[in-house]
């Protein structure tokens, strides 16, 4: 009889705890924005990307399928078992149903394949490895800003044009910038262009002096920089102090608008970079950056990740409220498939079946300091890449998503 009544007092426990979960997962859709906060990345992403989600929420009224929508974040500080053990605590024990932005390619990955498990959403905005729509794509899973193949192809064809024939790559040695150089090679390839050498480098490097040495030795015309962040510009200073400019031209594939005051207009003039986003293209972005910028700590302008974070959260919200709720990720994705995106910074586009969002990509110019008007007046457009040929084609990707 005890063991009857014992039996009938844990089922009821466990029922009224499947119960209670229940109702507190329909109290509200909480969403996270991962990134790094303190590190090399947290100038590009950090507390930006979390202002950018912030903003979508508040510009959608604050509510998604009826229900309040709250906004969290972490840091996971570049190590991938701290950003894995958050995105396990966030969607095991604090209801959080999608994860957003995630530089740094070895953990999105990592929370990709968990949000599959889990059913819940990832959304990455930060992160750059081109294998979230690849052989690692996912039913959970949507590339939303760029990836290495399209900054890296695009760049690397472009160059080539321009004259720069061979090639020398300083390579983060992770995820990312393994990716990130394999696509430039292939692009440098392609093109009629020659690889002599590459060399690679850990994630936060200090000292660039060796690194150096081994690109001025290679005879290279091309030193093809396969990294981000802080460590983009920290290269790029020790390079010109080093001397290695005066013979060799330096390409960074992934030099975005937040490294260019760092570097001096006079410095980085004429530099081309890709983006899809740029904070001066028309009223909209030119609005949403002063909003954004009043917010900042450091009154930054928003750059094109932190851009992608605020049209994301937008599109998936709107998904949310399609489905009526955010407790299956992966119906939630689905309808961000169906639906075609449009927002106020990204304008018009869709997300193939891989994952992959499609939208313009803008090569951009770093601007001579006599045609600046103000700190953040740093960009020009040079020309519009269509999302079709800036993005890999879906069906050479290798995603098992991909029918035919």
């Amino acid at each position: 009889m005890r063991r009857v009544s014992a039996l009938f007092a844990w089922t009821i426990a466990v029922a009224m705890a499947h119960l209670s979960s229940a109702a507190l997962a329909q109290d509200k859709v909480k969403i996270g924005v991962l990134n790094d906060q303190s590190g090399v990345f947290s100038t590009y992403q950090g507390i930006g990307s979390v202002i950018a989600a912030q903003i979508a929420v508040e510009d959608l009224g604050g509510k998604a399928a009826g229900l309040p929508v709250e906004v969290v974040s972490a840091d996971h500080q570049n190590k991938t078992d701290t950003g894995v053990t958050i995105a396990r605590r966030w969607f095991e024990n604090e209801n959080v149903s999608a994860i957003f932005d995630l530089p740094n390619s070895a953990i999105a990955l990592a929370v990709a394949n968990m949000g599959e498990q889990q059913n819940k959403v990832f959304v990455g905005s930060g992160a750059g490895t081109a294998l979230l729509t690849g052989e690692k794509c996912t039913p959970n899973t949507v590339h939303w800003t760029y990836d290495t193949y399209a900054y890296g192809r695009g760049l690397g064809k472009a160059v080539v044009a321009q004259g720069g024939k061979r090639w020398f790559f300083l390579t983060a040695d992770y995820a990312f910038g393994h990716d990130l150089e394999k696509q430039a090679v292939e692009a440098v390839k392609a093109a009629g262009g020659e690889v002599v050498g590459t060399v690679r480098h850990p994630l936060g490097t200090a000292d660039y002096a060796s690194f150096l040495l081994q690109a001025q030795a290679s005879g290279a015309d091309i030193v093809g920089i396969a990294n981000a962040g802080d460590d983009t510009i920290t290269l790029i200073k020790q390079a010109a102090e080093f001397g290695l400019t005066k013979k060799q031209r330096l390409v960074g594939l992934i030099l975005g608008m937040n490294g260019v005051p760092s570097l001096g207009l006079q410095a980085a003039q004429g530099a081309q970079i890709m983006n899809p986003f740029y904070w001066d293209l028309n009223n909209d972005t030119r609005e949403f950056a002063r909003k954004f910028s009043a917010r900042h700590p450091q009154k930054n302008y928003p750059n094109d990740m932190q851009a992608g974070v605020y049209s994301s959260v937008i599109h998936y919200l709107k998904a949310v409220n399609k489905v009526g709720g955010a407790g299956d990720g992966r119906a939630v994705v689905a309808a961000m498939k169906q639906m075609p995106t449009d927002d106020i910074l990204f304008g018009k586009g869709y997300i193939r079946e891989d994952g992959r969002k499609i939208h313009p990509l803008y090569l951009l110019e770093v601007k001579k300091p006599d045609e600046s008007k103000g700190p953040w007046d740093l960009l020009k457009v040079v020309a519009t890449i269509p999302g079709e040929e800036a993005f890999r084609p879906a069906a050479q990707g290798g995603c098992k998503l991909v029918k035919g």
